[in-house]
């Protein structure tokens, strides 16, 4: 255990326990008391240079372990995490501020990936085709690319790391892992549990700091091979500029701004349910929330009542009690930016229904609490409908028909979730193919994706890959296509014959 009894942490890397070389420290507070969690070394680019140095040594024998052995390593960490599951939510909801329920499903992600990915140790599927010449073999098979440096953000503490790590380490790579700042107790954990389940020293290593000091040495370091980044466009934009030097490889997760269409055929009731957990659970601090509501007139005031009653209903506190709706935001700076969005709101003219305002009474006081926040008669184009504000905001916007609603949800310059409310076959089917997203819910929320199908988005939400499912695959691995003659003379391919 990295732990000591004054909850102090050190960095992973190949196998031991370390500190910075600087020896600087930073501390992980609780979003709800501002509690201390943990002290963590505040890393430099010399603690990123000995543990890529190392992962890249691991890797000339990682990547020769069979890959079901490989698997056997990650079904052991998956029994694991659901023998720890209670432990790490407990901990999540203290130093990310998840409910109990979210922090948990958070965990369960973890284990569910992992049992998926590590069940893809005994297929890592390549393909046969047959060749155009006689007595020859053609087929492809996936390898191994590296060292793969991971950047994770605090929103999903547990099952993003997992996400990306798992997929990485049954395909053979190697992994230096650089956790968000807010919530490294949890990664940390996560690591620990990793070499529990027996993986070998230097393939999984974690590096705590700074994106400008670690991520940044990170994305420019010449033997990281992949980086794989969950974070904001503005930063997506930045690693793709640093990682060209070198050519690296790039997997980026980025912002969204999902919206939820509900017709004047949809189940309101139903319809309400989705939006409530989609705009307001994880306090909206999930890249697939739903800031946005785009409803036909016919059932708009409707729709409004029933949100607002049932927002106004939501208790705010800390995760870790039975009865909170809605925990902290992570920061001060979330808590701010979540503001400046309600003020710049009502300046442009939206019409506030609930909330939007610093939950700051009494205990909520020593915490970052946001009321959960509705406008309404929201224009498309107001910044509040374009821009990602990562909070417990969403915002009613009133169409015509489904034509209009699926021009304001494909409106803005994010793609990631979507989701159309309907009794109608037909709607569904054509929001199903117009819908400008990775993700597409018929009579559900923005949220909820399941680990073996492919997650990520369109647009600016990223670059073009994706996680979860076979689609994961993709990031971790090259194709090696691989012929074989056994004619016993020279055979020119049709490239190098006359026709």
């Amino acid at each position: 255990m990295a732990t000591t009894t004054n909850q102090t942490f050190k960095n992973f890397i190949g196998g031991e326990w370390v500190d910075a070389a600087s020896g600087d420290t930073f501390e992980s507070t609780s979003p709800a008391t501002g509690e201390t969690i943990g002290v963590f070394p505040r890393s430099g680019a010399e603690d990123v240079d000995r543990a890529v140095a190392v992962a890249k040594e691991a890797f000339a024998e990682w990547r020769l372990v069979p890959a079901p052995k490989r698997g056997e390593i990650l079904f052991r960490l998956a029994r694991l995490l659901e023998q720890e599951k209670a432990g790490l939510t407990d901990l999540m909801t203290r130093e990310m501020g998840k409910v109990k329920a979210e922090a948990g499903g958070d965990v369960q992600e973890a284990i569910d990936i992992t049992y998926y990915m590590a069940g893809e140790g005994r297929r890592l599927f390549g393909h046969t085709t047959p060749s155009e010449l006689r007595d020859k073999w053609n087929m492809s098979v996936r390898q191994p690319i590296g060292v793969v440096g991971a950047i994770t953000p605090w929103n999903f503490p547990v099952a993003i790391p997992s996400w990306k790590l798992i997929p990485a380490l049954v395909c053979g790579n190697t992994v230096v892992l650089k956790p968000a700042t807010d919530t490294p107790a949890l990664a940390e954990r996560f690591v620990e549990l990793l070499a529990e389940s027996g993986i070998p020293n230097g393939v999984v290593n974690i590096v705590h700091g700074g994106g400008g000091t670690v991520g940044d040495r990170m994305v420019r370091h010449p033997d990281v091979r992949v980086i794989t980044l969950t974070g904001s466009r503005e930063t997506g934009v930045e690693v793709l500029k640093a990682a060209a030097e070198t050519l690296t490889h790039v997997h980026l997760e980025l912002g969204g701004k999902n919206a939820i269409v509900v017709l004047d055929d949809a189940k309101v009731e139903l319809a309400v349910d989705g939006i409530l957990w989609s705009a307001f659970g994880t306090s909206g601090q999930r890249c697939t929330a739903a800031s946005r509501v785009i409803v036909q007139r016919g059932v708009y005031d409707e729709l409004q009542s029933q949100l607002v009653a049932r927002v106004e209903k939501l208790r705010l506190g800390p995760g870790w009690e039975d009865d909170t709706d809605i925990g902290p935001v992570i920061n001060r700076t979330a808590l701010e930016k979540i503001h400046s969005y309600t003020e710049i709101g009502k300046d442009e003219g939206a019409k506030l229904l609930t909330g939007g305002e610093v939950a700051g009474e009494g205990d909520l006081g020593k915490g970052f609490f946001y009321r959960p926040t509705v406008f309404a008669d929201v224009d498309p184009q107001m910044r509040i409908a374009q821009e990602e504000i990562f909070g417990p905001t969403t915002a009613l916007i009133p169409v015509a028909d489904l034509d209009e609603a699926i021009r304001v949800s494909n409106g803005i310059k994010y793609g990631l979730s979507s989701s159309i409310f309907t009794q109608d076959v037909n709607a569904a089917f054509r929001a199903m193919r117009d819908l400008e997203a990775g993700i597409t819910y018929v009579n559900a929320g923005t949220i909820g994706a399941e680990v073996h199908l492919p997650f990520g988005g369109t647009k600016d939400t990223g670059n073009g890959h994706r996680e979860a499912g076979q689609a994961a695959l993709d990031v971790f691995t090259e194709w090696k296509s691989i012929y074989v003659d056994y004619s016993g003379r020279l055979q020119r391919a049709q490239i190098d014959t006359e026709q």
